[in-house]
């Protein structure tokens, strides 16, 4: 039997986990303001669950059953029930002309047909090596630790580039089994010094997912865990790196002198070291400094972090590439950050400077088939242009700057960006532009962008 909310999914293109993901989501946190439940749109959807539900096998239960209702506008009973037909044919579900499809078309469609084979298989995989990973409790076994690291290297790779709500489900459950098999002291001595390390990099990833949801408590909770578990690993390289995760978190989260404070630490932690970590640190730690104003520290520490760049190697860090990985671009987008950050301090002789440089640097983002290309550093480095262009006198070409990050999807606007735009906002509040037309309206535009829920998750 092929259900209402089987064809509706189907018939909106939603068949994908992680599309059907978002737009649920997005229907419990609606539903959560419009009642004032704020636990509505806490509620998490797992790509098992959504296949049950699509194929009819269980039916969802308790406030599922209201976020459904809410998605599609119809009654739960009527979700669940069996598609109408007539002669053989779909009523038209949703009003929509065209909208019509026939059952048996949906089911033998060779695309779709596919499409389903291949999530079947996909799944099936899951299921195998959850098996094989509960055979081994007794004794962790390579395939194991293999399957462990293959993921990490994965969703390491890809964070920056994807949606959140693509790859956090794996991102928990990989660590929770890293957690399950560190606890269950049946490991080797070699293997708990990987599997510490493993959870140091997922704590890590996880320690920016609360950040870029706008937790940074939740962010520190993590970033400690990645600290402790890099310390047990005795990995110098990931020591640094967290702290230098704790520096961009007090940084976006308004506390600059903690950013300072951990930002050096990890400089210290990672005396020595010759990865791109080195250099990361040196960014931050001018960023940090240009949001007290110390314009020398700044200058001191862009200069520092050219310095490391001329002597770096890749390290296993580095490997790793996302988040993992100071690139050239990055450190560009770092450096004008640092310096438009410094605001007031900057000399109107200076602008015509900061813009070339901004550009430059926003240049370096073009390119999104670069391996180093990250939606969240666009965004910040666009915002960085508009800024350097106000400071210049510049209104349209800040706007212009802008535009690109006011048209971000829902689910790939984090706090980060959120907060870079709202820099932008309070900059447009200032000086003479503050009345013209284009900056009251790029104002108001901003703060619509802003109120809404950032980083529309799959729930």
């Amino acid at each position: 039997m092929a259900t209402l909310l089987r064809v509706l999914i189907d018939q909106k293109g939603w068949k994908d986990h992680p599309t059907f993901a978002h737009q649920y989501g997005l229907a419990a946190q609606s539903l959560a303001q419009e009642t004032r439940e704020c636990s509505l749109a806490t509620l998490t959807l797992s790509e098992s669950t959504f296949e049950r539900w699509y194929l009819g096998k269980v039916k969802p239960q308790n406030d599922a059953r209201r976020v459904l209702a809410h998605l599609f506008g119809r009654p739960i009973t009527e979700l669940l029930a069996e598609a109408p037909t007539s002669d053989g044919r779909a009523a038209s579900l949703d009003g929509e002309p065209g909208a019509s499809a026939s059952i048996t078309e949906l089911r033998t469609d060779p695309g779709a047909e596919l499409h389903w084979m291949g999530r079947q298989v996909a799944m099936a995989a899951r299921r195998a090596i959850r098996f094989a990973m509960g055979a081994e409790r007794n004794e962790v076994g390579q395939e194991t630790l293999s399957y462990l690291q293959d993921e990490v290297r994965r969703i390491a790779e890809i964070y920056i580039r994807v949606p959140l709500g693509t790859i956090l489900q794996d991102l928990s459950d990989i660590q929770d089994e890293t957690f399950r098999l560190l606890e269950s002291g049946h490991t080797k001595p070699s293997q708990t010094r990987d599997l510490y390390l493993l959870a140091a990099i997922q704590s890590g990833m996880l320690a920016k997912a609360s950040h870029d949801l706008g937790d940074p408590q939740s962010a520190m909770m993590q970033a400690r865990t990645a600290a402790e578990c890099a310390d047990q690993a005795e990995h110098q390289a990931m020591s640094a790196w967290v702290r230098g995760l704790q520096s961009l978190i007090s940084y976006w989260a308004d506390r600059p002198e903690d950013a300072l404070h951990y930002a050096r630490k990890g400089a210290s932690t990672g005396e020595g070291l010759r990865g791109s970590v080195t250099v990361w640190l040196a960014g931050l730690e001018a960023r940090a400094a240009a949001l007290v104003g110390d314009a020398e520290t700044v200058r001191v520490a862009n200069r520092h972090a050219e310095e490391l760049r001329e002597r770096t190697s890749p390290d296993d860090l580095d490997v790793l590439g996302g988040n993992f990985f100071f690139p050239q671009i990055r450190q560009a987008y770092y450096s004008v950050e640092a310096c438009v950050l410094l605001g007031s301090s900057i000399s109107p002789t200076d602008s015509p400077s900061l813009v070339r440089r901004a550009e430059e640097a926003a240049q370096g983002f073009n390119n999104t088939s670069d391996p180093h290309w990250a939606f969240g550093d666009q965004a910040g480095v666009q915002t960085d242009l508009a800024l350097a262009r106000l400071c210049a006198g510049d209104l349209s070409g800040a706007a212009e700057a802008i535009r690109p990050v006011l048209d971000l999807p829902p689910n790939q606007r984090n706090a980060g960006i959120v907060g870079s735009a709202q820099r932008v906002r309070s900059s447009l509040a200032q000086g003479a532009m503050r009345e013209a037309p284009t900056a009251r309206d790029l104002r108001e535009e901003i703060a619509v962008f802003s109120s809404r829920p950032t980083l529309a998750l799959p729930s």
